[in-house]
């Protein structure tokens, strides 16, 4: 009987270990029709934070396509299982072909038939933030690529697709290709950055592109590359000013880029879905500790430091730096990574330079992005802008007038002038109300201008710019409450005018520093000079218009407490003279920043 015990417990524990630990190394060629891993807990309803992408959207029989897994906004995963199936069926189709030893290939048996390589999975279960593999097209009509994701043991997700990728062409014979393997550019010790020159070529069978610092040129931009300049009209072939970009469409064999420009650190090109940092697939090319060149790659999750991926599929890797001009071509098989499923891979382009720090980039000193977006495999040229587009420099120049300077002065012209013009009135209301009205009707509409300005711009919501556009539809609900209030506010001797000035008065103290605080932000987010003087410029209206309250408060209190008072008011107006000309230095300070971003 304890033999039987013995046998029982030995049997069951044997069969859990291969269970738990087949399934973390990927041995789930048995769940191969189901796509379902016997973890016991069923698949996530809520929204899946992974995706699928491929760097085609047709194939004809033979083709290689190359396919991705990641997080939708860089998030990693522990297991996966990918399979590609025509529609309406459980039948894998086609052969993977693995590209890095986090992959393996399962032979998947379905309706008693083996289909050799027809599914991949992990090998262990540490994390992964991307994973390529390449899929070889069989004789088929249209398939979609499915995958299991598995994020924890009980949480998963099944199901999730690809687009669907069109069959076209006529029947070919499989051209079964391998892809080269990912190469380590060891670039020697540059000696001096003024005059040094150093170059290392990646070995592989298609050609290196250029093998000195001048072969890069425009020559060729819209006959048979693509091409990114600024200024639009420069070579970097003769001027040592020129920012650029190009790249070429090596049919199946990925796309070739050069990028060149002169900094003190790095060049980057990133790609994106709108033109604000965030969501962006970066590539770097800068010094690393000892001060070589390398190519690396990163993915940006907003205004911090980009984080470091994975090099992927990127081969023939070149690089210079001469007299300051850093210079890197590669060829790359990775699908551009963003946020959004592009259509047509289209994106908006950035190109970056800046310092480096012991291999880490520092803040770039200045950004050109595309007008538009833009295909890289097209063969076309561009130039790009130098900072933020107009409609959100327009956007953050109409918020400081109406927070800084019509808001702030209407503001203060209702706590402490009421006095003006003593029992006479204009247009039946008293003069400061007709300062008042205007002043706070006409920051409301640059408020709501400037709203509608940044959502044109962005077409959405920024997620990428943290707490800013939070606190300002914040700023924006609390300035339309106010005018409507005001409308239907009671007579002044009315019994329960008293609830109305009140309120008027406290929602007022409360959406002034709220506009304030969303003014810091949008400055620090437009990346306006490097020191960020005009951050600092908006620090001191803070403490100017801190001062003005508290001068104007004194002479509220020992000076003239009320209408009543005999004393003239000349103070008050000398105060608010000053106020104002310092108000209007400030502001036209900030204005002159966001212009030069």
């Amino acid at each position: 009987m304890k033999g039987q015990t013995c046998f029982l417990v030995a049997f069951f524990t044997a069969t859990f270990l291969v269970d738990v630990l087949g399934y973390s190394t990927g041995g789930v060629s048995e769940v191969c029709e189901s796509m379902l891993p016997n973890h016991g807990a069923g698949p996530q309803s809520s929204v899946v934070p992974y995706r699928i992408t491929t760097n085609t959207s047709t194939f004809t029989p033979g083709d290689i396509i190359q396919v991705t897994l990641d997080g939708i906004s860089g998030g990693s995963f522990k297991g996966f299982l990918l399979e590609a199936r025509t529609q309406s069926s459980t039948i894998p189709r086609g052969t993977f072909k693995a590209t890095d030893s986090r992959v393996q290939l399962l032979t998947c048996n379905v309706g008693g038939n083996p289909y050799e390589d027809s599914a991949v999975s992990h090998t262990s279960s540490n994390d992964k933030a991307e994973i390529i593999v390449n899929w070889i097209a069989p004789d088929v009509g249209n398939i979609e690529f499915r995958a299991t994701f598995v994020q924890t043991f009980t949480r998963l997700w099944t199901g999730v697709t690809s687009q669907n990728i069109q069959r076209s062409g006529t029947t070919v014979a499989p051209q079964i290709t391998t892809v080269a393997p990912q190469i380590t550019t060891v670039v020697p010790q540059i000696t001096t950055a003024s005059s040094t020159s150093s170059r290392s070529r990646a070995s592989s069978s298609m050609p290196a592109a250029g093998s000195n610092v001048d072969a890069f040129s425009r020559d060729e931009c819209g006959s048979t590359k693509f091409c990114f300049i600024n200024p639009e009209q420069c070579n970097p072939a003769s001027d040592q000013s020129c920012f650029f970009m190009s790249s070429t469409q090596l049919n199946n064999q990925g796309l070739l880029f050069e990028i060149s420009g002169m900094a003190s650190g790095y060049i980057a090109i990133g790609f994106s879905d709108d033109q604000t940092m965030g969501n962006d697939d970066i590539y770097i090319c800068g010094m690393d500790d000892s001060g070589s060149i390398q190519v690396r790659r990163a993915y940006s999750t907003g205004r911090s430091r980009p984080q470091s991926r994975e090099l992927g599929q990127v081969n023939n890797i070149t690089v210079a730096n001469t007299n300051g001009i850093i210079q890197c071509s590669f060829v790359t098989r990775n699908n551009i990574s963003t946020a959004q499923r592009a259509a047509n891979n289209m994106h908006y382009l950035f190109f970056a330079f800046g310092s480096s720090n012991g291999g880490l980039i520092n803040r770039h000193e200045r950004t050109f992005i595309s007008s538009e977006k833009v295909n890289v495999g097209d063969v076309q040229s561009t130039s790009g802008s130098s900072g933020r587009p107009i409609l959100i420099k327009t956007h953050g120049a109409l918020m400081l007038i109406a927070w800084m300077t019509t808001g702030s002065i209407g503001m203060l012209i209702a706590q402490y002038f009421k006095c003006i013009g003593g029992e006479s009135k204009f247009l039946g209301k008293a003069w400061w109300f007709q300062l008042h009205f205007p002043l706070m009707t006409l920051t409301v509409a640059l408020t709501i201008i400037g709203f509608v300005l940044v959502f044109v711009q962005v077409k959405g919501w920024s997620y990428s710019a943290g707490a800013h556009p939070v606190l300002g539809c914040i700023v924006m609900i609390l300035a339309l409450i106010q005018p409507f209030v005001a409308i239907f506010r009671p007579s002044p001797d009315h019994k329960r005018r008293w609830i109305f000035k009140y309120f008027h008065a406290i929602l007022a103290n409360v959406i002034k520093p709220l506009a304030v605080a969303a003014l810091f932000l949008g400055l620090l987010l437009i990346n306006v000079a490097p020191d960020k003087w005009p951050v600092k410029v908006l620090g001191g209206f803070v403490g100017w218009d801190l001062l003005a309250h508290i001068v104007l408060i004194l002479l509220s209190i020992f000076w003239r407490k009320d209408c009543t008072t005999e004393k003239p008011m000349f103070p008050f107006f000398i105060v608010f003279g000053v106020y104002l000309c310092g108000n209007l230095a400030f502001l036209i300070a900030i204005l002159v920043g966001i212009g030069q971003t």
